[in-house]
């Protein structure tokens, strides 16, 4: 019997589980994926939002402003990487000053510090490939970027190493209410009891809802397409750069991502399909053409990959998060869209009052709040990497060339908390396969560390979890 089970092991899920970590409650998160970070927060812009653009007095308003407050301190905190770059908002159109001074009224609502806004002349002085049909732009100083994958993977290893549980491969079927809580049945018959479940399952969310409550959830998939530029053109901007929003959401940004690389994105298209992350033709056509837009020489010709995404819109258009209210002990963190990654941390505190509020856990005496990280080899300077590869000579052997990412860094990930098992855990944890050349170096070398360090048969490696097999079979051998 378990006190909470947390269905997700997204941004949100990974958030909650942490918040609930502080309490001697015996905590486990079910996800259907192999990894934490495989659904909607793998797919994700990585901007920690100003908080100018959500409407005063919702959920989205208050939670965005809470955690883009916690965001450097909790990064600090779990050792991922967070840069306070600031945004811009571009007005093109003289016709639409109105609109851009009711966005700055509602950020000065919500409390965002520094926010004005600032001519377009004086814009291109901080941004010289800044449109030149820009007549003004609202600029939010508070405005950063981090790394989803590391934010949410160190969410959920910091939520492991304070004693929470996490299953993987462990997909929900049905959940139902039991006079000592709730019975979970996953998909391959196991039983599951627990007092309370905290519903973080992104757009399956509306799922899980409605099997137990008689007040529906509808939620639609938004799918959101990226292209993701070379490391070499970071530098075309220094800030987050959008467009004025429309009720669709951001429009097409343009930043530099935490780790130098230009992303462009995304598009807002909503879809049937849960599962369809896939790229299509006029997507990509749509985020080149909205990019151009705001700003100049986009060197299109760098693009290493590009990608799509999945945000939970729920028809009232704000978070869902709370305690439903026929049914006691389910909580709800549903409709989780931008600025989902913003306000996670401050969600994931919201989650824990809700329960705490209701139940009076006892907090632990010994919880730790911070977790160290990967070591980042590729951004020490040459005295610290010499005396880490006195340590451990593995720190000096390079495996992927893009990234510069070693084998000691690989090997750490398969040796976490929550340790990657297949080559998108590796990439999302240490960035072995995300450069120029997109894997097609180091995969083989990876490949090799995973099976020596995890004991995994070549035959069962994955790039990401089951169906993504790698291996077919050994060279020359027969086929039927």
């Amino acid at each position: 019997m378990y006190d909470i089970v947390v269905i997700g092991a997204g941004v949100t899920g990974s958030a909650s589980a942490r918040a609930l970590s502080r309490y001697n409650l015996k905590v486990l998160v079910l996800e259907k994926e192999e990894d934490v970070c495989s659904g909607t927060s793998k797919a994700n812009s990585g901007i920690v939002h100003a908080g100018y653009d959500a409407v005063p007095g919702t959920l989205k308003a208050k939670l965005n402003m809470e955690g883009s407050r916690m965001m450097e301190q909790l990064s600090k905190d779990l050792d991922i990487p967070y840069r306070r770059n600031g945004s811009m908002v571009v007005c093109t159109d003289s016709a639409r000053m109105d609109a851009l001074k009711r966005l700055y009224d509602r950020g000065v609502e919500n409390g965002v510090e520094g926010l004005k806004i600032i001519s377009g002349d004086e814009a291109r002085k901080m941004e010289k490939h800044l449109t030149k049909d820009a007549v003004a732009v609202l600029y939010a100083p508070t405005a950063a970027v981090v790394c989803p994958f590391e934010l949410n993977i160190a969410m959920a290893e910091n939520a492991c190493e304070n004693g929470v549980e996490f299953r993987f491969d462990t997909e929900v079927e049905k959940i139902e209410k039991t006079p000592s809580g709730f019975c979970i049945e996953t998909k391959d018959g196991d039983s599951i009891d627990t007092a309370w479940v905290v519903n973080a399952a992104g757009v399956y969310a509306d799922r899980f809802h409605n099997m137990v409550s008689a007040k529906k959830l509808h939620i639609v998939p938004r799918r959101g397409e990226y292209c993701l530029l070379d490391s070499e053109c970071g530098g075309h901007v220094s800030h987050t750069i959008f467009p004025q929003p429309t009720e669709m959401g951001k429009g097409i940004l343009v930043t530099r991502t935490v780790h130098g690389n230009l992303m462009l994105g995304p598009t807002a298209d909503e879809i049937e399909d849960k599962e369809g992350t896939c790229t299509t033709a006029e997507g990509l056509d749509k985020v080149l053409q909205g990019a151009g837009k705001t700003v100049e020489d986009i060197p299109y010709r760098k693009i290493i990959t590009s990608f799509a995404g999945l945000r939970a819109h729920e028809e009232g258009g704000d978070f869902v998060i709370g305690e439903a209210r026929d049914v006691p002990g389910f909580i709800d963190v549903a409709g989780i869209e931008s600025p989902g990654l913003t306000a996670s941390p401050a969600i994931g505190e919201m989650v824990a009052r809700i329960y705490g509020n209701r139940m009076h856990p006892e907090k632990k005496t010994q919880w730790k709040g911070t977790r160290k990280g990967i070591p980042r080899v590729r951004e020490m300077d040459m005295e610290e990497r010499n005396a880490l590869v006195r340590q451990n000579p593995a720190y000096g052997r390079i495996v992927c060339r893009c990234e510069q990412v070693t084998e000691g860094e690989i090997l750490d990930a398969v040796h976490r908390p929550i340790p990657a098992r297949s080559l998108d855990g590796i990439k999302r944890r240490t960035r072995a396969g995300m450069g120029r050349c997109q894997s097609g170096f180091c995969s083989p070398m990876v490949m090799d560390l995973l099976n020596k360090e995890a004991g995994i048969p070549f035959e069962e490696l994955t790039k990401s979890g089951k169906g993504a097999e790698l291996v077919v079979g050994e060279t020359k051998e027969e086929r039927a």
